[in-house]
């Protein structure tokens, strides 16, 4: 191992705060002589190493192996479009096709808890988009990046942002996702190797995703939700910021709408996706979104999902906020036509459905108790 990987590691687990990494990267072009003046400067710094020597190791172990990477700031393969955001990752490990950094990308994110149209759609999108020669970066959460990395990997490649070290699968039920996105695709994160999910990596992890994308599509998320935070980053960095709108239903479906009419693009279709940023040229207008203080749901406790057997919440959950025939039901559940309709019969005397000539769609009032579930 070389000098240059050891002594990043150095500063990387050094109480150095990352501007001054940054800092001194710029101005030595060599993290072994940056790390020799900073350590210089506070000798305080080799004392606060010795008790991180099990994570530099596994760091430097991580780096030994094919397909891994470490960037530091300093370096001409830095992405560009990173070092705008603000306080930028002074080192990014990578794991996979280091290249698609450099690729057009665009950031997919939404919801963890989408309802099943939602996921479709978020497929679909990364699935057309990716195979126009775009690469769909998003988060590896549940929902709604879970669906969009997996239409990428369907006919193109997809880049994971995330909130742990380059070894470490968060999620855990996405140990999958994350081992096929490490073979064809790239996981990238500011962690070093060793380092696991903390709350406050999340929204920081958010940055990464908006800074590497051309433009960031918000496909469900409640007003409250890290896929805000994810379109302002994007906004204040001059991105083009796209929402697909939803059921007035659903009320994963609010933040979307909001984000359209702070002058967010509304967008049905892939190719408008494209067609847009294609034609970038600044935000349009676009307003970041400073904060997310309205709810406009009025809660009710008069449905509980738990009240539902376990046939009745997987209609429940096929159902989503938009409505649909018992055949498309079908598809998303094991359920037959002839249970499919006996069932709805009792949920929506219970009113937790409504019928529209033969199209199902949640309850307003049992969505909104429901809400997320």
């Amino acid at each position: 191992m070389n000098n240059d990987a050891l002594n990043s590691f150095y500063l990387y687990f050094s109480s150095v705060k990352s501007a001054q990494t940054r800092e001194a990267l710029a101005h030595y072009q060599c993290p072994s002589e940056a790390w020799r003046a900073l350590s210089q400067r506070d000798r305080s710094l080799a004392y606060a190493l010795k008790s991180k020597h099990t994570l530099i190791n596994r760091g430097l172990e991580w780096l030994e192996q094919s397909g891994n990477h470490l960037i530091a700031w300093h370096q001409e393969h830095y992405p560009q479009l990173l070092r705008h955001v603000e306080s930028p990752p002074a080192f990014l490990f990578v794991r996979g096709k280091i290249d698609l950094l450099w690729h057009p990308q665009l950031a997919i994110v939404g919801s963890r808890q989408p309802s099943a149209s939602g996921a479709e759609c978020a497929q679909h999108f990364a699935q057309c988009l990716s195979s126009k020669g775009f690469t769909i970066t998003s988060g590896l959460a549940r929902g709604i990046d879970t669906a969009a990395h997996y239409g990428a990997l369907n006919c193109g490649q997809t880049i994971a942002a995330l909130a742990t070290g380059p070894d470490m699968v968060f999620p855990r039920c996405n140990q999958e996702l994350y081992e096929q996105i490490a073979e064809s695709g790239a996981l990238i994160t500011e962690h070093a190797p060793g380092i696991p999910a903390l709350r406050s990596h999340f929204p920081a992890r958010n940055r990464i995703i908006a800074g590497l994308s051309q433009g960031t599509l918000v496909v469900e998320a409640a007003i409250r939700s890290g896929a805000l935070i994810t379109a302002r980053l994007a906004a204040e960095l001059s991105k083009e910021v796209m929402a697909i709108p939803g059921s007035i239903h659903n009320p994963m479906a609010y933040g979307c709408h909001q984000l359209i009419r702070e002058g967010a693009f509304l967008v049905e279709q892939p190719e408008e996706v494209a067609h847009i940023l294609s034609c970038s040229s600044g935000n349009n207008g676009f307003q970041p979104i400073i904060s997310a203080q309205k709810t406009p749901i009025i809660e009710s406790s008069a449905f509980n999902i738990e009240q539902l057997n376990g046939q009745q919440r997987q209609i429940w959950q096929a159902l989503g906020h938009d409505s649909v025939g018992i055949d498309t039901i079908c598809m998303r559940t094991a359920l037959t036509a002839a249970d499919i309709s006996s069932i709805l019969v009792g949920m929506e005397l219970s009113g937790w459905v409504e019928n529209h000539y033969g199209r199902y769609h949640r309850c307003s009032t049992a969505a909104s108790s429901a809400r997320g579930q």
